[in-house]
């Protein structure tokens, strides 16, 4: 079990994201009103463990910066695995891909000398849409 510490969305790809009150997840697509709806990775995840952690190398980081819609308390990358299925709130992702390629110029990395989402980051996909917002809780309902 794990819980959600914070939502976040951007208007343009590339950039941080900002933390908002509550977001959509749209089957099929992703978040609404965030630039990476409709891609290949519709939903990302980061355990706000992992950004404390960093923080020792930049204190300024907070939520969003690495670009997640969705960070987590009590659920780790380690844990998942591709064609999990995670219960977020009243919606449903499938796990598609643990960690990505940085971008070219990945504005974490220029900072601080290296980034967590290459392995760190959780991708999925929206298999039942919904409200999610901070506190929500989060089951992972396969192993």
């Amino acid at each position: 079990m794990g819980t959600v510490q914070a939502v976040n969305i951007s208007d343009k790809k590339g950039e941080k994201k900002h933390e908002v009150e509550e977001i959509l997840l749209v089957e099929d697509f992703g978040v609404q009103d965030d630039a990476h709806g409709g891609s290949e990775r519709q939903v990302s995840l980061l355990a706000f463990e992992r950004i404390e952690d960093m923080k020792k190398d930049l204190a300024t980081l907070k939520v969003g910066d690495f670009a997640e819609n969705i960070t987590t308390t009590g659920i780790a990358a380690s844990q998942l695995k591709p064609g999990m299925r995670v219960a977020i709130g009243n919606s449903l992702l499938e796990i598609t891909q643990i960690g990505k390629t940085c971008h070219h110029g990945c504005s974490i990395r220029k900072e601080v000398g290296y980034c967590i989402m290459p392995k760190e980051g959780v991708f999925g996909k929206v298999l039942q849409g919904g409200k999610v917002r901070k506190g929500d809780r989060i089951a992972v309902l396969n192993s």
